[in-house]
């Protein structure tokens, strides 16, 4: 028979309360804690220590404290320069992955466990895990919640407060409660960056250099 750690890993039915369990996350929750307790002046210090927590800490990796995760970053794969503001949870009791240059605004919630409906194994407190992909050069708004096993293309743009709970593909604006596909990115974004604000393209060329 399967033990629940096994289950676990495969995304079926679990008892997340077992001792083989709660017994390692009590201990990478440690070391989320002393992470969150570092102070603003230790850039390096945060840094090697994500090096030592995530389950893939790309380069330039910054995750403004407090981070919050279910196991302590264990199961979140990170690519180079992922940026989050303030108070990002990620509960990575499943695996969770996020390609290079994605932003995260404050209070971004993304989650892998999920609850059987059926209320006899949800009175055992069961649960499941379904993993999240995130692409590369993503933004994703503040307060926004992205629920288990959803997939974001990269390049995608999903808009404060929304709650993503389908697929969002490559190069698009999503937005809303749930989360829907507005438009593509595409001329239009690259004549305008706020409302009626053009971009001065001849001063900005110099960041792209």
């Amino acid at each position: 028979m399967m033990n629940d750690y096994k289950r676990m890993e495969q995304g079926l039915i679990y008892d997340p309360g077992v001792d083989e369990i709660m017994g390692e996350q009590e201990k990478l929750l440690e070391k989320l804690y002393d992470y969150n307790m570092t102070r603003p002046s230790e850039g390096k210090k945060r840094y090697e220590m994500l090096k030592s927590m995530l389950g893939a800490c790309g380069e330039g990796v910054y995750l403004e404290p407090p981070f919050h995760a279910n196991w302590g970053g264990k199961h979140c794969f990170l690519g180079d320069y992922v940026y989050a503001n303030f108070n990002l949870t990620l509960v990575d009791d499943g695996n969770i992955y996020v390609g290079e240059r994605t932003l995260f605004g404050p209070n971004v919630c993304v989650a892998t466990p999920n609850h059987p409906l059926d209320p006899s194994l949800r009175m055992k407190s069961l649960q499941y895990n379904k993993d999240v992909h995130i692409g590369k050069n993503v933004w994703i708004g503040a307060n926004t919640v992205i629920v288990p096993g959803v997939t974001i293309g990269d390049n995608a743009v999903i808009g404060a407060g929304s709650v993503v709970t389908k697929d969002i593909p490559e190069n698009v604006l999503a937005l809303g409660v749930p989360c829907r596909v507005l438009r593509e990115i595409g001329e239009h974004d690259r004549e305008f960056f706020y409302k009626e604000e053009k971009i001065d393209w001849e001063e900005v060329q110099k960041y792209l250099e």
